[in-house]
């Protein structure tokens, strides 16, 4: 795809980078395309936009601008039949296609229309393609952050399943996980009766008992169990649902998802079957690929569990392998001196319950630091829960950390842990603590101190058995100095302390780590990784960098979407190199003599030409030189010229 522009579509690709930055960050689908149509209409596109899906046999209006726009539903099915641009008096209408591989979800691309009013047919069909990659894009990493919210979920899950004792709660428990995580409307769990050729059922609402038998061999879920293969039901295909049993508990099932129970823990390599795991009417839409193979992780927790309910070794097991696999995901990388005796300092302190305070900047990688403390740790086992302390407001503060009790405040409609409840056994870690108010500090350094949580509105002493981790961006010594942080809570939790260095000050690590990103993206993308140029890497190096770790992932990230060849040039990097507000005139520190004299010429010279508006004959006048010595230093700089096209008059 394009985001160059062309006579149809005016906006240069800075708009709809811009564009895809604010829409990616919205947390759902709707609200993104409603950002994105505002940004069309807002540029001067059109007059009015809308987006429409197809949802045969009808249409569903995913969002529109300005709010009171009614798009011509007929135009929209005449583009999506004709797969082609359509247009009606002042409205046209050209089918979206999302480029590239398939979410992470594995879901289908939906069938979607983009409407404009006042655009016309050639402005359409630039600015379809556009709208198309950003929505995927969004699409992509909203399912991304779903699936590892859905993982962590199951492991938290799972851990109370190993205290449960009593089969029929055992069972309503993972029925109450399942809806939770897969927005169903029910969950039953059937258990195979081999003898009796028989399923039963747990929990069957509207069952008497709550139990429902029905032939081993009836319906989706006795398909499920005679093929060991999941099926999914949508509105389109549901001859194989059983209606029978809709008819026996008053429920009408449209949508099914059902995946085997099996036990894999035996002698049987193909696993002992031991029933199926049913959810049934999705909240919202159909079942998915994800959620089918999300089903099929938590059967597999499930099934060991049922297999022998106070016997958990193997669950613990997988648990220890899911563990392994977070643990491996959390890397300190670098090479440069710094990181070098922070690794060594974190290996020494992680499997001790030494308090901890982790200072740096904004986005130099704190989290990453606690995550390697925790997984090096004896409480690796345990759960990881982070906290932004800067987020929670003074009042909820108490209630967040410490929990509450149903009735202790008017939207306190049940009883909920804290996070030092939710953390017991394992790692809390307090980001951004030096924002914390000072009545907060005084309620957390009572905690720390007796090692006991009392809920807000209650009144037993909790005992927590938690490792406290600290991280800020702030000096917390000048805030104690000015009384806006407690001197015995600085003292009490930096028993150690961590200094990460800023990404400016860690030399050729910036390229270790961009190489690393670069890859990673790549590889998701299916691409083969780009090189970079000697230009370009000086730039890289050059940069101040004001973002740290987090400002060179997601330029990676930009660059692995947008680089059009098999090398990164310096001008694929300049739309991130000068954020507002940095200051362009001086170089970092850390350079060679001889590299930061080699730079300073190159932006001394492209700043020149900028000026001159591209014009190097008038750029040579400024710079006091003959326009062939100045293209001859260029060359020597490594800067691409136009000498041989001829430079503008």
């Amino acid at each position: 795809m394009s985001l160059m522009p062309s006579p149809g579509n005016p906006s240069p690709p800075e708009f709809w980078l811009e564009t895809l930055a604010t829409t990616v960050e919205q947390p759902s689908e709707g609200a993104a395309t409603r950002r994105l149509l505002e940004a069309i209409v807002g540029a001067g596109l059109a007059e009015a936009a809308a987006l429409m899906r197809a949802t045969p046999p009808d249409w569903q209006t995913l969002a529109v601008w300005p709010k009171a726009t009614r798009p011509p539903i007929d135009l929209a099915a005449e583009a999506c039949d004709a797969e082609t641009t359509s247009t009606a008096g002042d409205w046209s209408a050209a089918v979206l296609v999302e480029s590239g591989a398939a979410p992470p979800d594995g879901r289908s691309s939906p069938r979607e229309v983009l409407l404009l009013r006042g655009a016309g047919t050639a402005a359409i069909e630039a600015i379809a393609p556009s709208c198309a990659w950003v929505l995927g894009i969004g699409r992509h990493a909203r399912a991304a952050t779903r699936n590892a919210e859905r993982l962590r979920s199951i492991l938290d899950m799972t851990k109370s399943w190993r205290r449960t004792s009593d089969l029929r709660s055992l069972l309503e428990q993972m029925a109450e996980a399942a809806c939770q995580l897969f927005a169903a409307d029910r969950a039953s769990i059937f258990l195979w009766d081999q003898a009796a050729k028989t399923l039963v059922g747990r929990p069957a609402l509207g069952v008497d008992g709550g139990e429902l038998r029905i032939p081993d061999d009836a319906g989706v879920v006795g398909a499920v169990l005679q093929s060991r293969q999941p099926v999914r039901v949508s509105p389109t295909n549901q001859e194989a649902i059983d209606r029978a049993t809709d008819k026996k508990t008053g429920y009408q099932t449209d949508t099914l998802l059902g995946v085997p129970l099996v036990d894999r823990a035996g002698d049987d390599p193909d696993g002992q079957l031991l029933g199926v795991f049913e959810l049934l009417n999705k909240r919202h839409g159909d079942f998915t690929e994800a959620d089918e193979r999300g089903l099929a992780d938590l059967a597999d927790y499930a099934a060991v569990a049922l297999a022998e309910t106070q016997e958990f070794e193997q669950l613990l097991e997988r648990h220890e392998q899911m563990v392994d696999e977070a643990a491996s995901g959390v890397r300190l990388l670098g090479e440069c001196s710094a990181i070098e005796a922070l690794r060594a300092t974190v290996d020494r302190v992680a499997d001790t319950d030494l308090a901890i305070l982790i200072l740096g900047e904004n986005g130099c990688g704190k989290e990453v630091v606690a995550q390697s403390l925790h997984y090096k740790s004896g409480r690796r086992q345990g759960p990881f829960v982070a906290v932004n302390c800067a987020a929670i407001a003074e009042s909820l503060l108490e209630s967040e950390l410490f929990g509450h009790e149903k009735g202790a405040f008017t939207d306190a409609r049940e009883s909920r842990a804290g996070k030092f409840e939710l953390a017991a056994g394992g790692t809390l870690l307090l980001d951004e603590i030096g924002d914390m108010s000072l009545g907060g500090q005084a309620k957390l350094l009572r905690v720390l101190e007796e090692k006991t949580v009392v809920r807000v509105g209650g009144g037993v002493p909790i005992e927590t058995d938690v490792r406290v981790l600290a991280a800020t961006n702030a000096d917390l010594a000048s805030l104690v100095r000015e009384k806006r942080f407690r001197e015995d809570l600085y003292f009490r939790l930096n028993v150690v302390s961590i200094d990460l260095p800023p990404l400016r000050r860690r030399g050729d690590d910036v390229m270790l780590l961009a190489g690393h990103f670069l890859d990673g993206f790549c590889r998701a993308m299916g691409r083969k990784t780009p090189k970079f140029t000697t230009a370009a890497r000086k730039r890289m190096l050059a940069h101040a960098w004001p973002g740290n770790v987090r400002e060179l992932r997601n330029l990676m990230e930009r660059v692995a979407y947008l680089s059009p060849g098999d090398r990164i040039e310096a001008d694929d990097l300049a739309f991130t190199l000068s954020p507002a507000g940095q200051r362009g005139d001086l170089l970092e520190p850390g350079l060679a003599l001889n590299d930061a004299t080699h730079l300073f010429q190159e932006k001394y010279i492209r700043a020149t030409i900028d000026q001159a508006r591209g014009n190097v004959s008038q750029a040579a006048k400024q710079l006091g030189v003959h326009r062939s010595n100045l293209y001859r230093k260029m060359r020597a700089l490594g800067m691409s010229t136009e000498e041989d096209e001829g430079d503008p008059a």
